[in-house]
């Protein structure tokens, strides 16, 4: 049975291989234009940044230098129920200088068609087990009327153990803002 969290709790993942699912609904009605948001991942090693441009992994990136972390790539449109987007986790193949995975979703062209997370509903970030069974899930409550970039969680190890934290943390200024604090 999944666990559910809440915004700042914690939960360690005894699974070495494993999805993690990224979900939203737009009010598209609201602006007139279409939604596309867009997962990003953040390979963060011990000092808050990431090693190298290659572990930041996203649309035109899907795959982590060492193969741990694999993007199912963008879904631009979100509609339907479920996972609108994946990616894919195997830590017995993580980098020993990766400390951390952040799970960032984003507003494609946020700015020109006037969008924020305001408008989008039903957000969430879970993690599925290689059958498929939900581990946990972490629904966003939370109205980002403002923000257009949002840390929906992250994977991070401590004491050689790997743990999921329900961050739901947004920032306005899309995703340069998380290029610039990863980076």
């Amino acid at each position: 049975m999944a666990i559910n969290l809440e915004k700042g709790q914690r939960q360690s993942i005894a699974a070495p291989k494993f999805t993690v699912g990224l979900g939203w609904d737009s009010n598209s009605s609201n602006t007139g234009s279409s939604f596309d948001l867009d997962a990003s991942v953040f390979l963060v090693g011990a000092n808050g940044k990431i090693p190298n441009d290659n572990h930041f992994i996203y649309y035109n990136n899907l795959k982590s230098p060492d193969q741990a972390v694999a993007h199912a790539g963008d879904n631009l449109t979100g509609d339907g129920d479920g996972d609108d987007e994946k990616i894919y986790i195997d830590l017995s193949k993580i980098s020993p200088d990766v400390f951390e995975i952040c799970f960032v979703v984003t507003i494609h062209h946020a700015d020109t068609k006037r969008q924020n997370f305001g408008q989008i509903r039903n957000s969430f970030i879970r993690i599925l087990d290689e059958s498929n069974v939900e581990l946990v899930k972490y629904e966003l409550d939370e109205d980002f009327s403002i923000e257009t970039a949002v840390e929906f969680g992250r994977i991070y190890k401590r004491n050689d153990e790997w743990k999921f934290e329900a961050v739901g943390i947004g920032m306005k200024g899309g995703l340069q803002d998380y290029l610039n604090k990863y980076n």
